[in-house]
């Protein structure tokens, strides 16, 4: 099929194909016209599944990958002809346009709808769609488990293939936890939810801990499960931007020590720590405050870096904590930057 394509399009210009990773034998043929057409024919190939970001050996070393999210908040902003202004009024319009942003996501036509009901209609049919064509049809699972699963993983700020295991069992369900594992794996890789390691230095405690579990589009919440944890929201939002910033071979990590204090995001080079995160979508009250800068200031301790970032819903500022320079910055603010 592919080279009746090539036959009907010719061996010079650019040639885009979408969704090569359904055809058999995608990569041999993208590595065999590489080389008998380089520098005439310019393959720009794409697909709704991981398999293209991670070729096997033919391709290694002759792509170049780029991975699409949903719109970036500043895309978004433009997508809404909206205005970046730093005075009061303007920056009340991009905290409201912030609030539509993470309760009906990125998706550029959800975003363009200007109904509500449609915009919802629209996050559940790319759901479903993810769903059938990009898990459940990749797992050779029923459908039905797929979207049950789907639906415990959105309620689920953490995500343990065991837990999800005795969700499923109390349901009626029979199915193995290697298929719940199946699961997470086609899921993430159809980007529907992405799974968070914990930070730590030993694979047994990454492979057995909990995941930290993230939406591939905040807008998918409100859709499945009718609410809008603003919390949960905000968090997965700073997740997604560092997804787009962040190079390929860094990692991001949660962090957690024996005293309960947690830290959302550990970005790190192979043994090196990058920069440390934190999301507090309201600090409330002093103790609050002091409870999120002292889970911080634990984590950054021992690493060699002497910062740490907080990001809130409207405090800014910079504080230094027993020689840990903290500093305070709005969500909008930040995906701004």
């Amino acid at each position: 099929m592919l080279d009746d394509i090539l036959k009907w399009f010719g061996d010079k210009g650019y040639l885009l194909l979408d969704e090569i990773t359904s055809v058999n034998d995608w990569e041999g043929w993208l590595a065999r016209n590489h080389e008998l057409l380089k520098g005439k024919l310019h393959l720009i190939v794409s697909s709704s599944h991981r398999a293209l970001a991670v070729p096997n050996k033919p391709l290694r070393g002759r792509q170049l990958n780029y991975e699409l999210y949903p719109l970036s908040f500043k895309e978004f902003l433009n997508f809404k002809d909206i205005e970046v202004e730093y005075t009061t009024a303007g920056i009340g319009r991009i905290e409201k346009a912030l609030d539509e942003y993470l309760i009906y996501g990125g998706f550029p036509e959800v975003v363009l709808s200007p109904d509500k009901t449609d915009k919802v209609r629209l996050l559940n049919s790319y759901f479903k769609d993810i769903i059938g064509l990009d898990v459940a049809e990749i797992a050779d699972e029923n459908i039905t488990v797929v979207e049950l699963f789907g639906k415990y993983t959105i309620e689920a700020a953490y995500f343990s293939a065991s837990k999800c295991l005795n969700f499923f069992k109390g349901l009626g369900h029979k199915i193995g936890k290697e298929s719940i594992l199946n699961l997470e794996k086609y899921s993430q890789d159809g980007y529907l939810f992405f799974f968070v390691p914990i930070f730590s230095y030993t694979i047994k405690d990454r492979s057995q801990y909990p995941r930290k579990a993230y939406m591939g589009d905040t807008g998918f919440m409100y859709a499945i499960s009718s609410k809008s944890d603003r919390g949960r929201l905000f968090e997965n939002a700073v997740f997604l931007e560092l997804a787009r910033r962040t190079p390929q071979q860094h990692t991001i990590h949660y962090w957690k020590n024996k005293e309960g204090f947690e830290v959302d995001f550990v970005i790190r080079e192979g043994l090196k720590t990058k920069e440390i995160i934190q999301v507090a979508y309201e600090l409330g009250n002093e103790k609050t405050k002091e409870r999120e800068v002292r889970g911080l200031v634990a984590c950054v301790n021992g690493t060699g870096l002497k910062k740490g970032l907080i990001i809130t819903k409207d405090f800014e500022g910079i504080e230094t904590v027993d020689g840990i320079k903290v500093q305070f910055i709005p969500l909008w603010k930040w995906l701004l930057d």
